[in-house]
């Protein structure tokens, strides 16, 4: 038995109410049973309750015995001091106010269905590999997925426009700004993503603004301040690169290079620091109103159109400097682009929506577009239930339910795991 089932279970009221009563004996009816609290203190605030005639509003504290009052040491701290009901799932001990009145307690042992119980200890028994419902998930009806996977999706785009909002608020309520910053975090990638936001916060967007007439200067700027031109090669290319960087650095007083560089180790040559910057360099270099293009896609043909740009001869021959290859494209790959659209575009799109209420949403059949992700949590739901999950919406959802639900146990928070406690799936 887990105390998140017993808070399921109180909330939603799936046990029998018929002549209910304290552990006491006293009569209880429940007009209201609180609002859910998920950070520290009790667990459901401002509850409405009726015991032996008498009318109560205060908070409910839930545990799966009540000597837990004790053993969570609930008797030495102020904030339970308003609790007006213990419910426990078996009641052990009397636990008492400051005043030495009794708490009144209401154990649900027998108050909850049978099936109910047994189908909560079979979600949560040890006999699975990778998440708790894996031998039932293949069951679950593909409309309830679908559906859950939507509210999953947009779920995940909520918690991306907080970083969002934060980098609107910071610059003044720009969203070029905004864009060009989340745009360097996502050519960053998982290993560099904070260190190219860093250096695109600590670029005033109106430098690049200014020298988006030459994909040069741009280099020159995103490169030096990445602190990728603080070596000492004989390069001609990086030679005038870094006297440059250091010509502009002064102009536009930019200030010292990040502290933390940019790291190439274990990643492909086409994930180097120094290839994606000088693509971002590219892109901005075509446009300094990315946003206003991307913020009324629609569709991705028009998105691909902003991304298709070429790097500087250069680097059509260099990952690196110092070292050269033969020449090759350098372009931002679709698939690369697919990530853009996922991590940067939509939740732009879907952040400029939620600022502008009447702005058209279009954002749903846009990741629909695209083709899933592919990492090894989409591969092990895609082998639960095959040919379900046909899109990135799907892959996005899925990563939102694996990391925020099924990692953390939080299988009675998720709209797949109550219908299997309540045996309607």
């Amino acid at each position: 038995m887990r105390e998140e089932f017993l808070h399921y279970i109180w909330q939603f009221q799936k046990f029998d109410k018929k002549q209910l009563q304290t552990v006491n004996g006293e009569p209880l009816e429940i007009y209201h049973t609180g609002t859910h609290n998920a950070e520290s203190g009790p667990d459901f605030f401002a509850a409405k309750l009726k015991i032996d005639k008498q009318l109560w509003a205060g908070n409910v504290e839930i545990h799966l015995k009540s000597s837990d009052w004790y053993s969570h040491s609930h008797h030495t701290d102020t904030n339970y001091d308003n609790v007006i009901l213990h419910v426990v799932y078996e009641h052990d001990i009397d636990i008492f106010r400051k005043d030495e009145s009794v708490i009144p307690t209401l154990a649900l042992k027998e108050k909850i269905p049978p099936q109910i119980q047994q189908n909560c200890l079979q979600l949560f028994e040890k006999d699975h590999d990778w998440i708790n419902c894996e031998k039932f998930f293949p069951d679950f009806n593909d409309f309830d997925v679908e559906n859950w996977l939507t509210r999953l999706y947009v779920e995940r785009l909520e918690e991306k426009t907080q970083l969002i909002f934060d980098l609107l608020k910071e610059s003044n309520n720009d969203w070029e700004t905004v864009m060009f910053k989340l745009l360097a975090k996502n050519f960053g990638l998982n290993r560099n993503g904070n260190a190219f936001l860093n250096l695109a916060i600590s670029i005033d967007f109106e430098v690049i603004r200014k020298l988006s007439q030459s994909q040069f200067q741009l280099e020159a700027v995103l490169l030096g301040h990445a602190g990728l031109l603080q070596e000492d090669f004989q390069d001609s290319y990086f030679k005038a690169l870094k006297k440059e960087y250091n010509y502009l650095q002064n102009k536009f007083k930019i200030g010292e290079p990040i502290q933390t560089s940019p790291v190439f180790f274990r990643l492909r040559p086409d994930n180097f620091p120094s290839i994606r910057l000088v693509q971002l360099a590219a892109v901005f270099a075509k446009s300094t109103s990315v946003f206003n293009t991307l913020s009324k896609a629609k569709i991705k043909a028009n998105i691909y159109k902003v991304f298709d740009v070429e790097v500087t001869e250069y680097w059509k021959t260099h990952y690196n400097f110092n070292s050269s290859h033969d020449p090759r494209q350098k372009k931002l790959t679709k698939s690369f682009i697919d990530l853009l659209i996922i991590n940067t575009v939509i939740p732009v799109q879907y952040a400029f929506a939620k600022k502008n209420v009447n702005k058209e949403e279009h954002y749903l059949d846009l990741i629909a577009e695209l083709d899933p992700e592919k990492n090894v949590v989409i591969r092990h739901f895609q082998e639960l239930k095959p040919k379900l999950f046909k899109n990135a919406m799907h892959s996005q959802a899925l990563l939102q339910l694996k990391h925020r639900y099924c990692d953390n146990n939080k299988c009675l928070k998720c709209a797949l795991g109550v219908k299997l406690v309540r045996g309607k799936y």
